[in-house]
């Protein structure tokens, strides 16, 4: 449970942006994006190697 301790006279946009810092920090959304459907693990093994050559080769161009 997420608690944002509110301090007098403070602003409750300022609270609620405290909160969805805090929320997104969980992770739970991005969990539930996960859950919604099934992946193989080879396709997410497969994707897994997919991106890591994408990442090696954007930081090869950078140099």
């Amino acid at each position: 449970m997420i608690i944002v301790p509110v301090k007098e006279g403070e602003n409750i946009e300022r609270a609620l942006k405290k909160f969805k810092r805090k929320f997104d920090k969980t992770g739970t959304t991005r969990e539930l994006r996960d859950r919604k459907t099934f992946e193989k693990p080879s396709v997410r093994r497969r994707m897994a190697i997919k991106k890591a050559i994408y990442v090696q080769q954007m930081q090869l161009r950078d140099e």
